[in-house]
């Protein structure tokens, strides 16, 4: 058996604090015969975008104070609602980026798209279904821009390899990934020297946003966001209710070149909570891909049972704390990210919200629906599959599983997940039957 077995343990490092991380480096690297991450042709959506800029089958549009930004979200699909603004120094421009002229990120399901204004070029990153997140970068200098206009040129998108240097590590879970930080961030945006956070959806609340600006309702529950350190000596004094409470970031930085006035509060959750799956994602496949190449064609059965324990467990929101009050957001994200679907026949989606108690409505990520899932090997998906069922169903409580932590979902929960899916997700296997009080499902 494979030495890097996906294990949930909680890491405490120099600046960072991570929960439920996965263990170590994936152990083949990125040249792995099964891999070949560097060298295998992409057929991810931005692979995609540059072929039809080759093929003038799209043309993007350079507006004088955000460049390219507008109609490369256009072209991939994300929506301006998404926007998130953060203005901690924690990228690799950290010059360009302050309080006064935050980062802004835009995202999808598989494609997340960062602007810093008044830098040369945007970054990109997306999912492939197979090689996990790669990285572009699209040059805008303006010069380069005239030139293209001149010859009748689209720009085309880079892969920047650089990207790894940071987003190929242990808070990536070892492979080529995404990454979210929480840090408590000077008067100009530098994170202090002090251990921070990499939260997703199984963080309190309290743990989330630090060096990010906020927009939204959140009642009586407290963040990092909008904050900025003014007593070393106790950086946590910096959360207030004048910081955890904002509407508007009228005044807070100049708007010009910004899509959007809000850095939404419900789409920084789901963002949080995403990231983490597109690693896992990537992680598990990588896994049982170099297993199956190791093994001589079939992968090892104990590593199978355990990435889909890892797996299956944050799909399903297992270990996500209650939220302490309701949130609402800002910008419109929610309802457009709601309105997506798909829906079963009663109007029931995994992207509707919840956002009182829990963030879904129902209790399994929409995750479930892309590429990214349907890529991975079919050992993989079948473990996957068998897990969910189990846990779905309510075998895993009749069972001699350590812990109680299923306990706590519910049969009404269950039954939706599981009628939502049966209509809504292809490929779904056959025995995922109606979920029903008192009856006995022969265990897989």
């Amino acid at each position: 058996m494979r030495n890097t077995t996906l294990l949930a343990i909680a890491l405490s490092f120099s600046a960072v604090t991570a929960f439920g991380d996965l263990e170590g480096m994936f152990d083949g690297g990125i040249k792995h015969p099964a891999i070949e991450y560097r060298t295998r042709v992409a057929k991810d959506p931005v692979a995609e975008l540059n072929g039809r800029l080759v093929d003038g089958k799209v043309q993007l549009q350079f507006e004088p104070d955000s460049g390219y930004l507008r109609s490369v979200l256009r072209a991939l699909n994300v929506p301006v609602e998404s926007q998130l603004l953060v203005f901690s120094k924690t990228n690799k421009f950290p010059q360009a980026t302050n309080p006064h002229n935050p980062r802004a990120i835009y995202f999808n399901d598989s494609v997340t798209v960062a602007w810093i204004r008044g830098l040369p070029s945007l970054e990109v990153a997306t999912q492939d279904p197979q090689q996990g997140i790669i990285f572009y970068a699209l040059n805008e200098n303006p010069v380069d821009q005239m030139m293209r206009t001149f010859f009748a040129r689209q720009p085309r998108f880079r892969r920047d390899n650089q990207c790894l240097s940071c987003h190929n590590g242990i808070l990536t879970l070892g492979v080529p990934g995404m990454f979210v930080r929480s840090v408590f961030p000077e008067q100009d945006g530098s994170p202090m020297r002090r251990p921070d956070y990499s939260p997703d959806h199984r963080n309190p609340l309290e743990q989330h946003w630090g060096g990010w600006y906020v927009t939204g309702k959140q009642g009586p529950a407290r963040h990092m966001g909008n904050a900025l350190v003014t007593n070393p000596d106790k950086p946590e004094s910096m959360v207030t209710a004048d910081t955890v409470k904002v509407e508007s970031l009228k005044g807070k930085f100049d708007p010009r070149g910004y899509l959007s006035p809000q850095s939404d509060i419900v789409a920084l959750m789901v963002f949080d909570h995403q990231m983490y799956m597109m690693n896992l994602f990537t992680r598990v496949g990588w896994e049982i891909r170099a297993s199956a190449h190791d093994e001589g064609g079939k992968p090892d059965a104990d590593l199978l049972r355990e990435t889909a324990e890892a797996l299956v467990d944050y799909l399903l929101f297992i270990d996500e704390p209650k939220l302490p009050s309701r949130i609402q957001g800002a910008s419109g994200f929610s309802e457009k990210f709601a309105a997506m679907g798909p829906r079963d026949s009663q109007g029931r989606s995994l992207r509707q919200f919840d956002l009182e108690h829990r963030l879904m409505r129902y209790p399994c990520s929409y995750m479930i629906y892309t590429a990214a899932f349907d890529g991975l090997p079919a050992e993989a998906r079948d473990a996957i599959y068998k897990r969910l069922w189990r846990i779905l169903s309510g075998q895993i409580l009749q069972e001699k599983e350590k812990g109680k932590k299923y306990e706590r979902f519910s049969l009404a929960d269950r039954r939706a997940i599981v009628d939502i899916l049966r209509e809504t997700k292809k490929g779904l296997p056959s025995y995922f039957v109606p979920v029903t009080p008192g009856r006995r499902t022969r265990p897989l």
